[in-house]
């Protein structure tokens, strides 16, 4: 290729300057991979969660990395044209387990790929799988700090479990994740409201028919580049409460992060859709509990009977997911000290009579894709009750919601945001 003006030459610049720092950065892998030279690990800034028992786990050390060629490498999107889950990074992790060859292989870092299976395995058939949702995020910095990853990978580990799959040593799989992040950390949008998604997914490939523990599984990781999780301009969200339907019942999975919880939803979503409503509000029981807002965790800030300022989020009692968000936002309040926080069953008939009385406040969901995102209205037994949330000069969620930013993207320290090197 021969460029004939320096006007060309500037413009191809321009159009290619992702590939050219995709492949700067590569050779500079190469090169440290040549010299045998490895990234220094600093201990791990995060709180502790219970410790896992010894168990047989693939190791970092034993990580084989295959940079992509620079022809492979993508084309990196604007960040207002970002939307969620649609567009991969440069490179994948993956890590498969045998029992017939003594259990976790080594791990390996490659260029991102399709999967092949057997038209038999469990994850098709069973739906045999897991997965965990967190993200990376750029500091004002210029550094990348990953959110409180240690409870994705006890949650996994969880999961794991319970769907007869393969558990690993969470700081073995911490470090293969920052190794990938930093090996695709162009990724990371340079701008506050968007992140790298990391997606973790742990799947049962056996070929063979039949529910079963799986004797042989794959542990894969991908990225995204991530926006506003919500397309709509308002960032409050419209809800459909229908006590037909339910999302969990206790003795299930549904304080598991697993694929059979979310794929039977997509009916009653379209449901909500229809009716231009936006997420579903999923009850529970003949009282009409309230557990989960569509993927996301739910929170009812409120006055209580004797004046005071309330925080109360449904329990954990196997009904919903313990989210990660939900937890930062539990402790942070706690520490503010400024409310009472309470962790206790709502019902809809306490919502409504909250509302009659004037003394419901706020209402709002927490989670990774989201963080916190307000509610505006519940469509519910063909009323539409309207949620004051954004009727406040300064609500409670946006307190939550800005401290959590300036901890994910490093306007104060904290031991939550775990540095990538």
């Amino acid at each position: 290729m021969v460029i004939q003006t320096k006007q060309c030459a500037c413009r191809w610049i321009l159009r290619h300057q992702h590939k050219l720092k995709q492949a700067a950065r590569s050779c500079h892998l190469k090169v440290k991979e040549a010299l045998g030279v490895e990234d220094t690990a600093r201990p791990y800034e995060h709180e502790k969660v219970e410790p896992e028992p010894r168990i047989e786990t693939f190791r970092y050390a034993d990580l084989e990395t295959t940079l992509a060629e620079p022809h492979q490498l993508r084309l990196k999107p604007d960040v207002s044209e970002l939307k969620f889950g649609q567009i991969f990074t440069d490179h994948m992790l993956k890590v498969f387990y045998h029992g017939a060859l003594g259990g976790w292989q080594k791990p390996e870092i490659i260029p991102f790929e399709n999967i092949s299976l057997h038209p038999a395995a469990k994850v098709l058939h069973y739906a045999v799988e897991l997965f965990e949702g967190l993200k990376a995020y750029r500091g004002i910095d210029g550094r990348v700090r990953i959110f409180r990853p240690d409870m994705n990978m006890h949650r996994m580990n969880l999961s794991a479990k319970t769907s007869g799959l393969p558990t690993f040593e969470s700081e073995e799989m911490l470090k293969c994740l920052k190794r990938l992040v930093s090996v695709d950390q162009e990724w990371v949008p340079h701008a506050e409201g968007a992140s790298l998604y990391i997606r973790p997914t742990l799947i049962g490939i056996d070929g063979t028919l039949g529910v079963a523990q799986s004797e042989s599984a794959l542990l894969y990781t991908i990225l995204c580049p991530v926006g506003n999780y919500f397309a709509t301009g308002s960032d409050a969200v419209s809800l459909l409460a229908d006590p037909t339907y339910a999302r969990a019942w206790p003795g299930g999975c549904g304080d598991r992060k697993v694929g059979s919880n979310y794929g039977p939803t997509i009916r009653v979503q379209k449901k909500a859709s229809n009716r231009g409503l936006q997420q579903v509000l999923w009850l529970y029981g003949d009282d009409h509990q309230i557990t989960e807002v569509g993927t996301m965790n739910i929170f009812m800030f409120y006055i209580n009977e004797d004046g005071e300022k309330e925080l109360v989020t449904p329990p954990l009692n196997g009904l919903i997911l313990p989210g990660v968000t939900r937890a930062s936002i539990i402790q942070m309040a706690q520490e503010w000290g400024d409310f009472r926080v309470v962790q206790r069953t709502i019902t809809m008939n306490e919502v409504l009579l909250l509302l009659k009385e004037n003394r419901l406040l706020e209402m709002f969901g927490s989670g990774t894709a989201c963080i916190v995102s307000p509610i505006a209205s519940i469509s519910y037994l063909g009323n539409l009750l309207r949620i004051p949330t954004n009727e406040h000069s300064s609500p409670l969620y946006k307190r939550i919601r800005e401290q959590l930013y300036a901890i994910q993207y490093g306007h104060v320290k904290h031991p939550w945001a775990v540095l990538i090197d």
